[in-house]
């Protein structure tokens, strides 16, 4: 996946409620409606592109403090953060990286609902080294079955 990223070609970085509206209002009707890819570079910017494209592409390849999927809803002729969780399995980044995020977001004066809205958990298994999504608390590995951490284990995001 690294090797199609091209470097200087990041997502385009929100600074602003504006930005954000104007990036918007770039994109196809049907594309507004569904959610975008996001991440927060190692500066602290808010960086989009549209949902299919790799995080990693959104990063330029680069590492980043979290990354996920972000939805907007216009409330009042505003833009705003509907939905946002963290579901990235390039970066796999930990709930905890939610503060990056509202930092991001609070500088560029967009309203958020101040946590994860749909938060996943993300594990490597120390046996197989698989990465795991722990879903309803059960953390064992998919692919083998041996017992999950409780601490996330991923390294750096990034």
């Amino acid at each position: 996946m690294l090797d199609r990223v091209r470097p200087g070609r990041p997502g385009r970085e929100i600074t602003s409620a504006d930005d954000l509206a104007a990036w918007l209002a770039e994109r196809p009707a049907d594309e507004r409606d569904e959610p975008f890819t996001f991440v927060i570079d190692t500066g602290g910017a808010l960086r989009l592109a549209p949902r299919r494209s790799e995080h990693v592409a959104c990063a330029a390849g680069g590492p980043v403090l979290s990354a996920g999927e972000i939805e907007f809803a216009r409330d009042g002729g505003r833009w705003s953060v509907c939905e946002v969780g963290n579901q990235s399995t390039g970066y796999c980044p930990d709930v905890t990286s939610w503060p990056a995020v509202a930092a991001a977001l609070d500088r560029a004066g967009l309203e958020h609902p101040g946590g994860f809205t749909r938060p996943i958990v993300f594990r490597r298994c120390p046996r197989c080294g698989q990465h795991n999504i722990v879903k309803d608390d059960h953390f064992a590995c998919a692919a083998c079955a041996a017992a999950l951490p409780a601490a996330w284990n991923l390294g750096p995001t990034g």
